[in-house]
């Protein structure tokens, strides 16, 4: 089965990994300071935190971002993370359509912003697609909102724009640390508290004597062991490789496509291409499950990002499934959208037969 995506491990990456293992440190130890110290040199942060995944990034932000009622303007089109980050912290998530690119709009965001007292954006770089840091930058200081950018699905230079952002390292992602995540500010003050948070609110205070220790907030286990920073730090070594590959890739389905599935947005040699959308003019969700099925039944296994947040029982039982019309964009989206394979290890005879199976299965609808 080809999947839509999956982690690329090296001999480096198993060799790094059973140097940790057999070294003092298994939890935390030197390689996560010094895998935090390389990602904040490649992503253009002052501070990182590495943290337990991807959800525990976005809840230890939350706590730093938010206060109970705070309003957060979010996206429908990500994962279910995102906007539970918001509610775990007794804030509430509002909802904005999104553009045709899959992102949320902007255009719309302002006129949300407009109408309403919102503390902070939450904004989401779906499939690797980067925000328009200059239409953030204009909205961050005219309503005077805080920025936090979900780059789960990005990977690159940071502009100085956001306030905080998250990261994943999924083994679907660009780099893995098996499961794991990050953190990342330009913000001392807000560095040292993430620090507390991750490590049950607790720090070293041997003044008095030496095994003494110190709750300065209500904080959770959300570190990183040694081990998986070991596998991260060889992975980062290779991910200007990983984003080539996945260019290539993209390029290819560009240039192959059935001229009757479109992507979700031209070539952008700035996208970091976690996912690659397309789209089709299914006539219902049964004939998009056929679909599905055919091209499973072929050995590739689509995948479909992502069902509406806002549309799903426990957002509907808390009043947050909005009318009908509020949405167009995105139930159209949900309609016709679906992710190709790709990832590095994604064979020039695999990309073939992913073209030539949905050629032959759009040829029977």
């Amino acid at each position: 089965m080809i999947p839509y995506g999956r982690q690329s491990i090296d001999e480096d990456d198993i060799n790094s990994v059973v140097e940790t293992l057999k070294s003092d440190y298994l939890t935390t130890g030197p390689k996560v300071k010094e895998f935090e110290e390389e990602l904040a040199k490649k992503l253009n942060f002052k501070f990182v935190v590495n943290v337990s995944n991807g959800t525990a990034a976005l809840h230890l932000s939350s706590i730093v971002l938010l206060n109970q009622g705070d309003k957060v303007i979010t996206t429908p089109n990500s994962f279910l993370a995102t906007s539970n980050s918001i509610i775990y912290q007794k804030a509430k998530p509002v909802f904005v359509d999104i553009s045709e690119k899959g992102l949320i709009d902007l255009d719309l965001v302002e006129k949300k912003l407009q109408k309403e007292k919102i503390k902070v954006l939450y904004l989401v770089s779906f499939s690797g697609h980067p925000i328009d840091d200059e239409k953030v930058k204009y909205l961050k200081e005219k309503y005077k909102v805080k920025v936090l950018y979900d780059n789960a699905h990005f990977i690159g230079k940071d502009n100085g724009v956001c306030d905080i952002a998250t990261y994943s390292f999924h083994p679907v992602k660009h780099i893995t640390t098996f499961e794991g995540g990050a953190i990342a500010t330009n913000d001392e003050r807000v560095y040292k508290k993430l620090l507390l948070l991750r490590n049950h609110g607790i720090y070293k205070d041997s003044s008095m004597y030496p095994w003494e220790y110190k709750m300065v907030e209500l904080g959770y286990n959300y570190r990183l062991t040694d081990v998986a920073c070991a596998m991260g730090l060889s992975q980062l070594k290779k991910l200007d490789y990983f984003q080539k590959r996945r260019h290539e890739i993209a390029k290819f389905y560009h240039e192959n496509l059935p001229k009757n599935i479109i992507p979700l947005y031209e070539y952008n040699e700035n996208s970091s291409y976690h996912l690659f959308v397309v789209r089709y003019s299914f006539k219902n969700f049964d004939e998009k499950a056929q679909f599905f099925n055919k091209m499973r039944e072929k050995g590739i296994a689509l995948q479909f990002h992502y069902i509406p947040i806002n549309s799903q029982p426990f957002y509907a039982k808390k009043g947050y499934r909005y009318s009908q019309d509020e949405f167009p964009k995105m139930d159209r989206y949900y309609l016709e959208a679906f992710s190709l394979p790709i990832y590095p290890s994604l064979s020039e005879k695999e990309q073939n037969y992913v073209i030539e199976s949905l050629e032959s299965n759009l040829n029977s609808f």
